[in-house]
């Protein structure tokens, strides 16, 4: 599995919506009107990455990609104790295999 760290995914996410609101022809001053969003925000959020949850949704919103941000947090899997998510966890990783004696 492959993971990245907070700093990476702030980065990473502000180049996506920035990259979606050039192709679709949008100034910042357009996405910020359209969106609601104020400038000063929508400028900050493109150069660091920080931004509120609800400026975020709502830029979303605009890029119509809301609905794939709330189904891809939706849990998978449902788990009634801690054994449970341990037990899914081992069945899915593969076995150890040992080197035979030569």
């Amino acid at each position: 599995m492959f993971f990245i760290g907070p700093g990476k995914a702030l980065s990473q996410i502000a180049s996506f919506m920035r990259q979606q609101r050039i192709q679709i022809q949008l100034t910042q001053a357009g996405l910020s009107q359209k969106s609601g969003v104020p400038l000063a925000t929508l400028r900050k959020f493109e150069q660091t990455g920080l931004i509120s949850l609800e400026s975020f949704l709502k830029l979303a919103v605009v890029f119509g990609i809301l609905d794939n941000i709330v189904k891809t947090i939706e849990p998978q899997n449902t788990y009634n104790s801690l054994d449970d998510i341990i037990k899914a966890n081992s069945e899915h990783t593969g076995h150890r295999v040992r080197k035979g004696k030569r």
